[in-house]
């Protein structure tokens, strides 16, 4: 495995040498918190090539580790989510205080009312309560989505209470006066609902292959690095080295991790996560 591929171009580089760094968006002087407290413990191979043994499987209407058509499925090192099914895949153990790295890149087909949609996916942080709790699909969780012209947006997949929320610096874009992930924006919490990432297209629409003007991500069938920093209730972004959004006062602070297949080909070449370790 090639967990360090192209860490350099991230500012968390910085933090695993042991250089106090704070996170800055380009274009503006806000400084955001890092977790320059904390050292890198061992690395845990959520994925590694070989098998889904750290994991468990979800479908919608299945039920856990029912999975006839292979929707997960490793072959040639790599972890191929086709899609076809609604669900995900669960980590057997819950986990705080983390870097997560994964290495991502969409394969082409997509299936049912998503056919000719963007291509979508997401991962799942502090993942808490019952397995399909969530449209009998997902567990409550803080979601990073994965989508054509949006990966990087947070998404509350909470359960209407107070016990799943996070806290951003937004300001308010059209269309529908969302809330748009800016560090000289006003702080803003919800306990439902999204947070784009900075770059978002006003014009973005649900449609395959759409890209916008500031993407960051790469294009359909190259390789994505996405580092999903989390510590203290603080979490942190990065797609392909660039900060794109960032949470204080995340609810719940520690829980199982989820990635999800919903209507896309998505594939995974690592999935790899680094304990927080105080210093």
């Amino acid at each position: 495995m090639k967990i360090f591929r192209n860490l350099f171009l991230s500012p968390i580089c910085l933090f695993l040498m042991g250089i106090s760094i704070f996170v800055v968006l380009p274009g503006v002087g806000q400084s955001l918190p890092s977790p320059t407290a904390w050292q890198r413990g061992t690395m845990i191979p959520l994925f590694d090539g070989e098998n889904l043994n750290a994991w468990y499987t979800f479908i919608q209407d299945r039920g856990r580790n029912q999975d006839p058509l292979q929707v997960f499925q490793v072959e040639g090192g790599i972890l191929k989510i086709s899609g076809e099914e609604w669900g995900c895949i669960t980590t057997k153990n819950p986990y705080d205080n983390f870097i997560l790295k994964a290495s991502f890149r969409w394969t082409g087909e997509t299936y049912g009312d998503r056919k000719a949609k963007a291509r979508d996916s997401g991962i799942l942080i502090h993942s808490q309560g019952t397995d399909g709790g969530y449209n009998g699909i997902w567990m409550h969780g803080i979601e990073v989505q994965i989508i054509e012209g949006g990966t990087g947006d947070f998404i509350v997949v909470g359960d209407g209470s107070t016990s799943f929320g996070i806290s951003s610096p937004v300001v308010h874009k059209e269309p529908g006066n969302a809330r748009v992930f800016d560090p000289k924006g006003d702080w803003e919490r919800i306990h439902g609902g999204r947070i784009n990432w900075y770059g978002r297209s006003p014009n973005w629409s649900d449609t395959i292959d759409f890209r916008g003007k500031q993407d960051v991500e790469a294009e359909v069938g190259d390789w994505n690095e996405l580092e999903i920093q989390a510590w203290e209730g603080n979490v942190a972004v990065y797609l392909n080295g660039k900060l794109v959004n960032f949470a204080k006062s995340v609810r719940p602070e520690y829980g199982r991790i989820q990635v999800q297949s919903e209507g896309a080909s998505i594939a995974f070449r690592e999935i790899a996560l680094f304990p927080l370790l105080k210093k």
